[in-house]
């Protein structure tokens, strides 16, 4: 190769690497002046800074947002109000008011090393518990890593559970793993809890319950909300969405004790929108400073998904790698 192939082969290799890396910039978004907006060229996702963390948008570039936005609230900060505001936000279990509905409300700091975006609010005053998300977006794939960490500043040990929601555009359908078969003669043993709550209708046709896995469906003309959780083993959740899918992944954790009788997923849905929800195990955090970690990867699809069994099986559990 000669001394100028070299060069425009090395020049070459700097374009590609350029466009497929991941760009940063502060954006105002939503009637928020400052927001973080983290692109590849293939998807982007925006975080507010002005109150949160929230990640408020996720989707192709240029394309639809796969995350609810609660226009209402949209630019809102400050009070003492816990606000939904829309996107996917960090919370600790056992679900509990007023604990658990901490209003993020407050600007959140924010450093970017070149790969990973960290985002870290005020520490919660009334319970003294630190929040933190660090958000990586893969530079050419269409592919996000997320970690919430939860830290214990008071100077006591407390038990609790990272617990990741994202709260999903209306109009679309949950996708959500059974637990492989296994006839009786076989085993004996149970494959796993599915939880419920006291508004929960089995009978209600937002829910098809299959072999290979049951679904929930977000319908906006729908008047009671719905709730299930359950323990996923296979370590993964989807959401079909106007010809896209997007699937978050998780490592269950085997012999752990989780949540509300032992979920690590959960998933609910009223008028409005549909939650897929991870749980990362009870933990006690010791005092002035333990903590827990739980990690979320994302995922998005141009991949239509029907609601036939079959379909889903062959199209969503290859991605899973299932």
């Amino acid at each position: 190769m000669t001394k100028l192939a070299s060069i425009s082969a090395l020049i070459a290799f700097s374009l590609v690497a350029q466009a497929q890396g991941v760009q940063m910039e502060q954006v105002a978004y939503g009637g928020w002046a400052h927001c973080v907006k983290l692109s590849n060229g293939s998807i982007e996702l925006i975080a507010t800074t002005d109150v949160g963390p929230r990640l408020i948008r996720l989707g192709f570039a240029g394309g639809q947002n796969l995350f609810k936005e609660y226009a209402e609230m949209l630019g809102k900060t400050g009070g003492g109000e816990w606000r939904i505001y829309g996107g996917h936000r960090l919370w600790h279990a056992p679900e509990e008011k007023p604990r658990t509905y901490w209003p993020d409300n407050a600007p959140v700091e924010q450093a970017w090393d070149g790969t990973t975006l960290k985002l870290v609010p005020p520490p919660e005053t009334d319970c003294r518990i630190q929040k933190q998300m660090e958000v990586t977006m893969d530079p050419a794939k269409a592919r996000v890593t997320v970690l919430h960490r939860l830290t214990n500043l008071n100077q006591w040990d407390v038990e609790l559970a990272p617990w990741a929601l994202t709260v999903m555009a209306p109009g679309g359908r949950a996708i959500y793993p059974q637990e492989p078969y296994i006839p009786h003669t076989e085993y004996l043993l149970p494959a796993r809890p599915l939880v419920l709550w006291h508004y929960t209708n089995m009978a209600d046709p937002r829910w098809v319950w299959g072999e290979k896995c049951f679904q929930l469906k977000q319908d906006a003309s729908a008047t009671t909300p719905q709730k299930v959780g359950f323990l996923n083993k296979q370590g993964w959740v989807a959401y079909s969405l106007n010809g896209e899918l997007f699937v978050k992944q998780f490592e269950p954790t085997p012999g752990a004790s989780y949540p509300d009788f032992g979920c690590n997923t959960e998933t609910f849905t009223n008028a409005d929108m549909l939650e897929v929800e991870t749980l990362g195990p009870l933990t006690t955090l010791a005092a002035n400073g333990g903590s827990v970690e739980h990690t979320e990867v994302w995922s998005l699809h141009k991949l239509e998904v029907g609601e036939d069994e079959a379909e889903i099986v062959a199209k969503v559990l290859p991605l899973v790698g299932r």
